[in-house]
């Protein structure tokens, strides 16, 4: 298999009297064994896209591929996809061997011993051989998470497609369960799409990320790329925890003004000839205390030991900045920021659309090795 491949896919729905685009004309293409994550909030579209590619849901427009082959019109289970819920499905009357197995039962000829053998080793890929007579009523979730992985992985699908299968797992079990998928996928080298909200799971796993947001795919790229050169305002804003500052600023010449008596002259004002007005982003990370800069007012400090969060307003916008944890201002102290003009971000105030970001957009941050023919 090379890749999946996405065209102008659209997935409408007619419910009552409502008619929503749950999916608008989507172009996407995954790589041949790529970790491509699908994120963004709720009502998106990702996990109808993923059910889309699936087979699930039936497209309303637009053509999917795995490879050269067309499976637009093809039924889930002709799609040799496997696919990983939020909430495991497992039967419960089953233990854990005959839970792994039930697709290799139900799909192929192998005979039980030959079963038997590939569930062995697929468990003692996945650490669980002491829980193969075991029922999911027995497991922690981490355990049951393990077995549903299992289940996908004995099929040795073309592809695996994930919908948000670590959100019911506690943090610490999340973040090693987000290692173990990654080490799994790249030993396996399987195509997967994997679909999160969670913009840090996306950018601490994805080989690519895809952000989409109203049903349509708002921009793809490494998270290097999408962090450091978002497209537009929504993408800057949704990628990186805490989110980035933005506030709106009036544009004189090659001086910016905004709330709080905020003032800066841009060294390079071409990013905004012709505007009015833009839209200023400004990461948490990039703001530093000074002891003569753009006067803010603290209303809370979170200390988080390598690190605080300072929240502060300036005039009527509030403000996230990540300080080195010996800076503690008590609230209600003024305290002043400065920032360097190559890691301000610049938008448009209508369209959203990136006017400046870190780094030019249009080079790549990381040079790509070339593919022997």
């Amino acid at each position: 298999m090379s890749g999946i491949t996405l065209q102008t896919v659209r997935k409408e729905f007619e419910t009552g009297e409502e008619h929503i685009v749950a999916v608008d004309d989507v172009d996407l293409e995954i790589r041949d064994g790529e970790f491509l994550v699908l994120v963004g909030p709720s009502g998106c579209g990702k996990t109808t896209t993923l059910r889309c590619i699936a087979g699930l849901e039936d497209v309303t427009d637009g053509t999917i591929a795995f490879g050269d082959d067309d499976v637009t019109d093809l039924r889930a289970r002709e799609r040799d996809v496997a696919m990983v819920f939020q909430n495991y499905a497992l039967y419960p009357h089953m233990n854990v061997r005959e839970n792994i197995g039930m697709g290799l039962k139900l799909s192929s000829s192998m005979t039980s011993a030959e079963i038997d053998a590939k569930v062995e080793d697929v468990a003692e890929l996945l650490g669980i051989e002491p829980l193969l007579a075991k029922k999911p009523k027995e497991l922690s979730g981490g355990q049951q998470q393990r077995v549903a992985l299992g289940r996908a992985i004995v099929r040795d699908p073309e592809a695996f497609l994930m919908d948000e299968p670590l959100s019911n797992l506690d943090a610490k079990l999340r973040a090693q369960m987000r290692t173990e998928l990654q080490t799994l996928q790249h030993d396996l080298d399987v195509t997967t799409v994997y679909v999160t909200h969670d913009q840090t799971e996306a950018m601490a796993m994805g080989d690519r990320i895809a952000i989409m947001d109203g049903g349509e795919l708002q921009q793809v790229g490494t998270a290097e790329e999408v962090y450091r050169t978002p497209v537009n305002e929504f993408v800057a804003d949704f990628i990186g925890s805490p989110s980035i500052n933005t506030f709106d600023a009036t544009v004189e010449g090659a001086t910016l003004h905004g709330p709080g008596g905020f003032e800066y002259t841009l060294d390079d004002p071409s990013p905004v000839e012709g505007h009015d007005t833009v839209r200023v982003g400004i990461r948490p990370e990039d703001m530093t205390l000074v002891d003569d800069g753009v006067a803010i007012e603290t209303t809370v400090l979170e200390p988080m030991g390598n690190e605080n969060f300072l929240y502060a307003t300036m005039g009527e916008e509030e403000l996230t900045l990540r300080v080195v944890p010996s800076a503690r201002p008590s609230p209600g102290d003024t305290v002043d920021f400065a920032f360097d003009e190559d890691s301000l971000y610049l938008f448009d105030a209508l369209t959203s659309e990136a006017l400046k970001t870190k780094t030019d957009a249009g080079a790549p941050l990381i040079e790509e090795p070339e593919v022997a023919e």
